[in-house]
């Protein structure tokens, strides 16, 4: 009896844990996205096995696009930004803005919102707040 009294606790508290987490799923579908505390599989270019082949970000395709590789400022290394973090103000400059949103098929941030590329990844962000507020993990490789 004790037993499935602890087991259906357990259960209890785990469920909003896995429905938050079901909630905040990126759908990705040009190989796996990057993570780890190493970096982007694969090295600084993407996943492995995937050269500028189509992904879904939305249930539209978009292009990954090769680009000379992303340079860190100093004290920095690729981090896996999720949606409702802040990007440092550092990362908010025209230096890290991408323009080239419309070459991936991507429609053009509102106003007070830029694309920025960081590593392999693609942020839009609220340049006012900096947070983020959409990713596509593995844009460019």
């Amino acid at each position: 009896m004790l037993r499935i009294f602890a087991v259906t606790v357990a259960l209890v508290t785990a469920l909003p844990t896995l429905v938050a987490a079901q909630e905040h799923h990126e759908e990705f579908h040009g190989g796996r996205p990057p993570g780890g505390p190493h970096g982007p599989p694969g090295g600084p270019h993407g996943p492995p096995g995937h050269a500028g082949g189509p992904m879904v970000w939305r249930g539209h395709p978009v292009n990954r696009v090769h680009l000379a590789p992303f340079v860190y400022p100093h004290g920095w290394a690729y981090r896996r930004w999720a949606v409702g973090a802040a990007l440092p103000a550092l990362f908010l400059a025209p230096a890290y803005y991408y323009s080239g949103w419309a070459g991936l098929g991507l429609p053009p941030p509102e106003p007070g919102f830029q694309w920025v590329r960081y590593g392999p990844d693609l942020l839009l962000v609220n340049v006012g707040t900096g947070q983020v507020v959409d990713v596509i993990y593995g844009a460019f490789y």
